[in-house]
């Protein structure tokens, strides 16, 4: 008779625990980007431009730590 077993707790496989604050931090993190992408969308025109924006840059903006676009 064999006995298999299966252990998912290997140091490369992350904890229900691990995966579930990494999706709040993401989470997390989303929803202030947010907050940023609509106070800058409240702005007018002049005051985006004086902050070397323009309303197609602003995601642009927001994001780009994250993406080179």
């Amino acid at each position: 008779m064999a006995f298999i077993t299966a252990d998912h707790r290997h140091a490369d496989h992350q904890s229900f625990g691990q995966r579930l604050a990494a999706a709040f931090t993401r989470f997390m993190e989303r929803q202030s980007r947010q907050e940023e992408i609509a106070r800058l969308e409240a702005k007018t025109d002049a005051q985006l431009a004086a902050m070397g924006l323009t309303r197609d840059g602003i995601v642009r903006h927001v994001f780009r730590d994250r993406f080179y676009l």
